[in-house]
């Protein structure tokens, strides 16, 4: 019996590193899921990867109403509800001094990262509601609880979403629906290959072991790290749990 046996789950962000092994996860949990990304193609290949009949995908743009409505209503025609929403969906932006830092690149970190979520609980809530409730975890981020030089656009979208989570918690306690974050250290992901190159652009290795040398445990979290954690809240062995903040960080918070 697995842990998400009969259980609906909408993952967004579901092509990119963490997404993608969370899908896994649930898929092999028992769970039905419904990827969302921009492209897809690349949904196309990931699924094809995955190999299972309880998984499907949906093109969208998470900063768009029109899209994000509509791959809740896909959830719920081509499975029956939603009991899961991973709303994971994210990009880093620029790594920039804050008064170099250009203002349409944060703005649209700030769609993504923090609109993208909105819009995606906005309209999950009315699908959980008819479910009896479920459970929505967001992906923050280390950098949403302390700051980050250079990333100002992305520390504030992981900060924001974070009060965001926090707000929905509580409007969604009367109806059962739990809402907490996941906040991931640096992870071995295509979004921290970027990073590394904008943080040393002449040696990318270096950034890579500079990075890993100051999380006390030495290394960067695996996407199979971060999607244990999300498992977990989306189960209900977490059913009591709401409107929490969950490091996944190798004890980056601890310093």
């Amino acid at each position: 019996m697995g842990r998400l046996d009969g259980k609906v789950a909408v993952i967004t962000g579901g092509a990119g590193g963490i997404g993608s092994v969370a899908a896994r996860r649930f898929v092999a949990e028992g769970a039905q899921v419904l990827l969302v990304d921009l492209d897809q193609t690349t949904l196309d290949s990931e699924i094809e990867d995955i190999d299972s009949n309880q998984i499907s995908g949906f093109a969208a743009d998470v900063t768009s109403a029109v899209d994000s409505e509509a791959f809740i209503e896909v959830a719920v025609e081509r499975y029956g509800g939603i009991d899961i929403l991973l709303a994971n969906a994210g990009i880093e932006g620029d790594v920039s001094p804050m008064m170099e830092y250009s203002e349409k690149t944060f703005d649209k970190v700030m769609a993504v990262n923090v609109k993208g979520v909105w819009l995606s609980m906005k309209y999950a809530f009315a699908a959980f509601q008819k479910r009896g409730g479920g459970s929505i975890i967001i992906t923050s981020s280390t950098t949403g609880i302390k700051g980050t030089s250079r990333l100002c656009a992305y520390s504030t979208s992981k900060h924001a979403v974070i009060g965001l989570m926090r707000n929905a918690a509580l409007e969604g306690a009367v109806d059962n629906i739990r809402v907490n974050c996941v906040n991931p250290s640096p992870t071995e992901t295509l979004m921290m290959r970027r990073l590394e190159v904008g943080i040393i652009p002449d040696s990318q290795a270096a950034a890579h072991d500079a990075i890993a040398s100051s999380i006390p445990l030495a290394r960067y979290g695996q996407p199979e790290d971060i999607a244990n954690l999300m498992l977990f809240l989306s189960s209900d062995e977490s059913k009591f749990l709401t409107g929490g903040v969950y490091m996944a960080d190798g004890g980056v918070s601890a310093t």
